[in-house]
Order: structure tokens, then sequence, then C-alpha cells
């Protein structure tokens, strides 16, 4: 029977610059780059599985859309594409201060990863805000649960728009697809925050940086969610 030493179970410290946490690799790993490598394969399982969850709501609007057009495109009209494209910019931003964040870390300048992680998490505060005051919107036209997500609708409007009796169904994929990515946003600011606390702990430098990376990936995830969602429901 082989005999294992203790240190072969204890793994491989991964080296550390002068005042930062060396990280230990988990004994199941033979090195740091398996199992980094394990965390990304792990990661993009998790984002595939994501992008199969929306899927299948895209292909429910696809499906309404064609069915619809017309009531479609007046729906799209009752929405401001202005707070829309708001958001747009404020998601693609974040990804770009994400990117800094993790960079900052590889080159292991704790100052400048804190910076952009907190203006990272603040951007996702923004998007959340300015949701909230669509949905406030929203509510007060009177697009809600209780009254089957029916506003206020002129004699006109119901003579003129074909299939303008399906205007629920675009207000409950309307807010089945954007709270689900809502709460996918605050999840991601719940992570950065994470994140924040582990880099104030001085754990991540050139070395070792795999939470803060995994994270980023699941935080541009959540934008190119959202930049698929704003044409679709804002733009056409």
């Amino acid at each position: 029977m082989a005999i294992h030493s203790e240190a072969e179970h204890e793994g491989v410290v991964i080296p550390a610059p002068s005042g930062f946490s060396a990280r230990t690799v988990g004994h199941h790993f033979e090195s740091a780059e398996q199992e980094f490598d394990s965390a990304h394969i792990g990661t993009w399982l998790f984002l595939g599985q994501e992008v199969l969850f929306f899927s299948g709501l895209f292909v429910g609007y696809g499906i309404f859309r064609y069915l619809f057009p017309e009531m479609y495109v007046y729906a799209s009209g009752l929405l401001d594409w202005k707070l829309g494209a708001l958001n747009t910019v404020v998601l693609l931003f974040s990804s770009f201060t994400m990117v800094m964040a993790i960079h900052a870390a590889k080159t292991n300048n704790v100052r400048n990863t804190l910076l952009y992680l907190w203006i990272t998490i603040i951007c996702g505060f923004i998007f959340m805000g300015v949701k909230a005051v669509e949905y406030s919107h929203k509510l007060h036209d009177g697009y809600v649960f209780n009254n089957y997500f029916h506003g206020a609708i002129s004699l006109e409007t119901l003579k003129s728009v074909e299939g303008i009796e399906t205007l629920p169904i675009f207000f409950g994929l309307y807010f089945s697809l954007t709270g689900l990515h809502g709460i996918h946003v605050v999840v991601g600011i719940g992570l950065l925050i994470w994140m924040v606390v582990l880099t104030r702990q001085r754990r991540f430098y050139s070395g070792y940086y795999t939470p803060l990376e995994m994270v980023g990936l699941y935080w541009h995830l959540v934008d190119v969610i959202w930049i698929f969602l704003f044409p679709l429901l804002y733009l056409i």
C-alpha cells in the first residue's frame, strides 16, 4: 500500500508578493493551473445553463411576436426606450470597469482593484434604480399582475391594433425577462461586494485572481443578456 506524506495533502502554495495572503491550492488539485482550469470549466458550464434558461423565454417572445407583430410594435412604444438605453450604457461601462478591476488585480494594485469594483457595484445599483423607476411607471399605468397587465387602452386602439387583446402576454414576458435579469444583477452585486471584502484582505494578486475573474465572466453574461433584451423589448 502506498504511503502518502502529510505534505502531499496540504496543497501547493502559490507564492504571493509581500503584504498579500498566499493562496494554497486545494489538496485535490495537482497544480494551480489545474485548479484555475477547473474553475473555468465549472463557470462556463454554469453560464451555459444560464443561457439555456433565458433562451426558453426568448423563444416564447419570438413565437408571440411572430403571431402578433402589430401588437408587439404597439407594446414596444409603451416602454421608455431612453431609460432602456441609459441602462445599456451603464451596464456596458460596468463591463469595462470589471475588466479594469481584474487587470489591476493582475498587477497587484489593490487600490485600483477596489476602485473599479466599487464603480462596477455603483453601476449595478444605478441599473436597478432606473429599472425601479421604469417599473413604477408601468404600475401607475395599470400594467400589474392583479389587473392581468391590462393598462388603459383607448377604443380607437382596440379597433386599430390587431391582436391587442394579447397585450397582457407582452407585459407578462416583459416583467418575466427583465425581472429575472434584475435578480441576476442583484446576485452580481452581492458577488462583487464579496470580491471587495476579499480584495481588502489582499487575497488577489498576480498569481491568484480566479474568483475575481469568474465573477467577471458572470457579470459580462448579465450584460450580454441585457444587450439582447434592450432591442427586442424597446426598439423593434
